[in-house]
């Protein structure tokens, strides 16, 4: 079989490590529009366009670290070295990728500056049309394939809410995909909306710079971590005029910046209409598990899901679509996926989440990782990236300022694996003791 694989991030490269095993006899061909491989994790100052004219892919800012600890950020079959810090920096990250990459022997199988430009199914032939254009050489070629992994992540186009306002406000607006370093900020009053990670830490990040940051969000846990005294919290934004800000509570800030930390929408903007994918306030549908087009079974949008273990995940899918593409499993009637893909956006919806978070996972992720596993007969993940996962992000809520001085620790034996932690708190208190 001859298969397609859209962006050389991590979900490509996990793509690509188990396409190529020789498992099998397949063809497999991956492009890239970008260099290099790494996806979201390859940092470029520069926003807006490209040198192609295309809009610059990465949202990664100078300062990241990961907010979640290594020892649940490696593959299943390719762990991140230890060091002693849980918590790595982006550049880590991106040489862990490369690092994998060449393990695998995978960069022979990329095509870097190809820019995916359409893919439509040949539905006389059950196969996929994909037309490419070749950035260097500026020539299009179209190419054919019994299936595609489309792999372009999801951390590239932004969300904006609208606000009352947004267009008479004098002020810079901002958001997080075109932010890199927080001197821009420099004696500014700030307001940061939303409270996700990513607001949580650059909230954090541009108090250094800022005169005055407000943390505008509608979070119902409770956030226990202290913020220096320049960062307060407010309820939501509801209006802006020339100058303020009006919040939900009736109160009223004079700002300079709107800071949007407001997430990001899922684009597939080289699917044609015949590929039967669309996306429903941001909800990708139909899917079978996240995963598989119901209407063309041999297309699959890899890593929808968020606040998940994302590599291993990655891992996971992949493994489960190869069970079924090699014809080792067989898909489930239409009618069946389909009904599936309803039943659980009504149970989400019963629980209190709105459509846009159909593909969130945080505390369902462990349940999700074992029905991929169960229904394709495949490997299933260890649950303790699940706990481990969980636990760090209550402690991303309670201390952000330190948590990423912990230090985790994953023990493995042939029946089970566990966990344990050291804070920073407990470090200290050692240190003291001894």
């Amino acid at each position: 079989m001859k298969f397609a694989v859209i962006g050389a991030g991590a979900a490509g490269l996990a793509a690509l490590r188990h396409f190529t095993s020789n498992t099998y006899k397949d063809e497999i061909v991956c492009y890239e529009k970008t260099e290099e491989i790494g996806g979201t994790w390859v940092y470029r100052e520069e926003t807006g366009l490209d040198r192609y004219n295309l809009p610059i892919h990465t949202s990664m800012y100078k300062s990241l670290r990961t907010n979640l600890p290594k020892e649940v950020m490696g593959f299943p079959d390719f762990p991140i070295p230890d060091r002693p810090e849980s918590y790595l920096t982006r550049n880590e990250i991106l040489n862990f990728l490369n690092s994998y990459c060449d393990h695998f022997k995978l960069r022979q199988y990329i095509r870097f500056l190809h820019h995916v430009e359409y893919v439509e199914p040949i539905s006389e032939k059950r196969k996929w049309s994909v037309k490419v254009r070749d950035l260097k050489e500026n020539v299009v070629k179209t190419e054919t394939f019994d299936a595609i992994m489309v792999c372009n992540g999801h951390y590239f186009e932004p969300f904006t809410p609208n606000l009352k306002g947004q267009n008479v406000f004098q002020g810079d607006q901002l958001h997080s995909h075109d932010y890199r370093v927080p001197t821009i900020f420099k004696d500014k009053t700030v307001v940061v909306l939303g409270a996700g990670p990513s607001g949580m830490d650059l909230a954090l990040e541009i108090s250094t710079n800022a005169k005055r940051v407000i943390l505008s969000h509608h979070l119902k846990e409770t956030i226990l971590t202290k913020f220096p005294d320049k960062v307060v919290q407010k309820t939501d934004v509801v209006e802006l005029t020339e100058h303020d800000a009006v919040f939900r509570d009736g109160s009223k800030e004079t700002i300079d910046v709107i800071f949007y930390c407001t997430g990001y929408k899922y684009s597939f903007p080289f699917l044609s209409e015949k590929c039967d994918i669309r996306v429903d306030s941001n909800m990708v549908t139909p899917l079978w598990k996240h995963l598989v087009s119901i209407e063309n079974p041999t297309l699959a949008i890899v890593g929808l899901p968020f606040y998940v273990c994302a590599f291993s995940m990655f891992d996971l899918q992949i493994r489960f679509l190869s069970r079924f593409w090699h014809g080792e499993k067989t898909f489930p009637e239409k009618a069946m996926m389909l009904q599936e893909e309803s039943e659980e956006l009504e149970r989400r919806i019963k629980n209190g989440l709105s459509k846009r978070h159909f593909h969130m996972m945080g505390m369902e992720q462990g349940q999700y990782y074992d029905d991929l596993a169960n229904t394709a007969a495949i490997t299933r993940l260890p649950p303790v990236l699940v706990k481990l996962h969980n636990e760090s992000s209550k402690r991303f809520l309670d201390d952000l300022v330190h948590y990423r001085e912990d230090r985790k620790f994953i023990e493995s034996n042939s029946s089970k694996s566990k966990y344990h932690s050291v804070t920073i708190e407990q470090r200290n208190l050692a240190n003291t003791c001894n």
